[in-house]
């Protein structure tokens, strides 16, 4: 009788295994583009990076309504949100500004030698599927040599092609390049 139950138990569990849907897995994007203005001759490392706990966590957090949220475990980021954001913003910011030395750290820029850092909280990661994806941080860029800073913020709504992950992450990718947009017009600026 045991192990009848047992078999049953076995046969029921690798079923409801075998109907759920594969796991998908995220990435934001670098988003090409040419670069805005003469290639400057400086390095930046961008961190550290902050986002808020509610979605700092593998799966991608989709808002159902003002006070509602659901977390969709077939439907998760490839690496940590902060991590994912930094590398974006750095790999966006050697574009816009034309400079392979930006990096994470110091090290990354090559030569251990870091003209600029850029800090980003991150106060809003918003995602409503067929929505919007919305972004709203807060930056500071100091510059190593003098220690000035500038500190502004960035807020970013981008509406997705239509209702699947994939537009909605694109739409994300897309606000994170307009927030390399701003980072970058403040090292342009500090460095006159």
């Amino acid at each position: 009788m045991r192990r009848a139950f047992f078999v049953i138990v076995i046969v029921g569990l690798a079923a409801g295994c075998a109907s759920s849907p594969p796991a998908r897995f995220y990435t934001l994007g670098a988003i090409p583009g040419p670069p805005a203005g003469a290639p400057a001759d400086v390095s930046v490392a961008v961190g550290p990076v902050s986002v808020p706990l509610a979605v700092d966590r593998p799966q991608i957090v989709i808002a159902r309504n003002t006070h509602q949220v659901s977390l969709d475990e077939f439907n998760r980021w490839s690496s940590p949100l902060a991590s994912n954001l930094a590398r974006v913003v750095a790999q966006n910011l050697a574009t816009e500004l034309s400079t392979p030395r930006v990096g994470l750290s110091a090290e990354a820029v090559g030569d251990g030698r870091v003209d600029y850092r850029a800090a980003i909280e991150v106060q809003r990661f918003e995602s409503a599927l067929g929505e919007a994806a919305t972004l709203e941080a807060v930056w500071t860029v100091s510059r190593a040599l003098n220690g000035r800073s500038q500190t502004g913020r960035t807020l970013a709504r981008e509406t997705p092609s239509d209702k699947s992950y994939d537009a909605l992450v694109s739409a994300h990718s897309r606000a994170v390049g307009r927030l390399r947009r701003d980072i970058a017009a403040a090292v342009r600026a500090l460095h006159q």
